[in-house]
């Protein structure tokens, strides 16, 4: 796993955030403070940083500036509710790698950390969801091979073809075959409900989809689909 440090002086968002950065495959050190941060960050050993900019003892932009002036090559990310457009040229020009408002989604937040490690050649040991197409059936990481039925099999098709993407709900209908103007999406609502239920009942994992407001559905971990 890749070695992430996130600081966020919210409780109830750094909590969700840290848990769902770990649900995607980094190893994360959840610090609320510049304090907390000063303790718990080791050059080195982590390799990624989250940073929010307003916080209760100082200022997240002068933390940044301290880290690049002292040459350590971490990569950074900036997730704050302050996001105009001079917010983020002030802070990439300090040093952060990439800006992005706490409005964004969280497949946007996943994507942009890819392709972080990816530039910065970082490489985890992230365990992948396999969707077999044959056989009709999902491996959970470390976890049981589980049935599915056909209509399960086209929308996990359709969200882990795109792991880390937005996938609207007219997308998921379709690829099952509906009419988007006349589908009922309650219908697509229920389905998702026993879907999700079927994965934790045959392996205590969750699955990793995320419900995007107003919009429809992320798969957000490591994922592989196989014919």
């Amino acid at each position: 796993m890749i070695d992430l440090i996130f600081l966020e002086d919210d409780p109830v968002l750094g909590a969700e955030l840290a848990e769902f950065l770990g649900e995607i495959g980094y190893s994360v050190t959840f610090v609320a403070s510049l304090a907390e941060f000063e303790r718990a960050f080791v050059p080195g050993h982590h390799r990624l940083a989250v940073i929010d900019v307003g916080l209760p003892d100082g200022s997240g932009l002068a933390l940044i500036q301290r880290l690049r002036q002292a040459g350590d090559s971490l990569g950074i990310v900036v997730f704050s509710a302050r996001s105009t457009t001079p917010d983020k040229i002030e802070g990439l020009g300090i040093g952060a790698d990439h800006y992005l408002g706490k409005g964004c989604d969280l497949a946007e937040l996943t994507a942009t950390l890819e392709a972080l490690c990816r530039r910065l050649q970082l490489s985890g040991q992230a365990v992948s969801w396999r969707l077999e197409l044959g056989p009709r059936r999902l491996q959970v990481p470390n976890g049981p091979t589980i049935a599915l039925s056909q209509q399960d099999l086209l929308v996990l098709h359709c969200l882990m073809e795109n792991p880390g993407q937005s996938i609207s709900r007219k997308q998921i209908i379709q690829a099952l075959g509906g009419d988007y103007l006349s589908y009922d999406q309650r219908r697509l609502d229920t389905q998702m409900r026993r879907l999700r239920r079927k994965v934790l009942e045959a392996s205590a994992q969750e699955l990793p989809v995320n419900t995007l407001r107003n919009s429809g559905y992320c798969f957000y971990a490591e994922a592989q689909v196989q014919a």
